[in-house]
Formats: structure tokens, C-alpha cells, sequence
């Protein structure tokens, strides 16, 4: 079993990982828009449960990111600045996935989802750095 810094660790590693083909697909107009959501939608939830699990908070598997920034503040844990816009994200983790009639309902900005990612990636790594580096100088 793998301690809570590892565990958030690994979720960051995958984060990187949707956030990595969300930079790829962003300029690829062939690229659907509910693809570059999914990935974005994972990249973001990974990256704050990352975080919760950094500070021993207990998650629900959920993909609803409006509920875990709530448990980030119910933490003490100040989300993102990005916080309002990643929760428009919560519908391409599941339904966009799944009904082709949602595509005009979920509309993209790709260069605002891709900055937006970027962002909450490097708020995840600013805070897990934080949390960390006690961890790392004790004996």
C-alpha cells in the first residue's frame, strides 16, 4: 500500500499524463472537442484529488469537480484560481463521453481549457511541494 504522498504523486503523474494530450490535441482541428474535454476534465480532476489525498482528505470516485473543490475549501485547502471555470469540464468526464446529441450542448475553448489545465497542474505541483518537503528533510 502506498503512502498518501505517493498515492497523490501518482495521481499528478497521471494528470501530467491528460494533460499531455490535451497540449497535443488543442491544435488539431481533426481533433474532436469531446476528446480534448475528457482528457482535460481527467487532467483536472486527478490534479485536485492529488491534492486532497496529499492532505489525507478521503474522496468520493466521483468526476464532479464542482464537489471536489468543495471538499478542497471543507478542508481548509484553497482551490485554484481557475475553480469556476474547471467545473464547466464535469460534463465531458461522463456524458459528453457517451451522447453524440450533447456536442452541441458542451462547447470548447481549447486555448482557455489548455491554459487552464497548465494552470491547476502547477497549483497542484505548488501545493504537493509544499506538502511535501517537511516529509522529505525529516531524518
Amino acid at each position: 500500500m502506498s503512502s498518501p504522498a505517493e498515492f497523490a504523486l501518482g495521481l499528478l503523474h497521471r494528470a501530467r499524463d491528460d494533460a499531455y494530450v490535451v497540449v497535443q490535441l488543442v491544435p488539431d482541428h481533426a481533433a474532436p472537442d469531446w476528446v480534448i474535454g475528457f482528457h482535460a476534465q481527467q487532467a483536472a480532476e486527478k490534479a485536485l484529488k492529488a491534492v486532497l489525498a496529499s492532505a489525507n482528505v478521503v474522496f468520493p470516485r466521483t468526476h464532479n469537480i464542482a464537489m471536489l473543490l468543495a471538499l478542497l475549501r471543507q478542508n481548509g485547502i484553497q482551490p485554484p484560481k481557475q475553480s469556476t471555470l474547471l467545473e464547466r469540464l464535469t460534463p465531458f468526464g461522463v456524458a459528453a463521453r457517451y451522447d453524440s446529441e450533447l456536442d452541441q450542448s458542451f462547447t470548447l475553448d481549447r486555448a482557455l481549457t489548455q491554459t487552464e489545465i497548465i494552470a491547476v497542474l502547477e497549483w497542484s505541483e505548488a501545493v504537493l511541494t509544499g506538502v511535501s518537503k517537511p516529509e522529505a528533510e525529516s531524518p
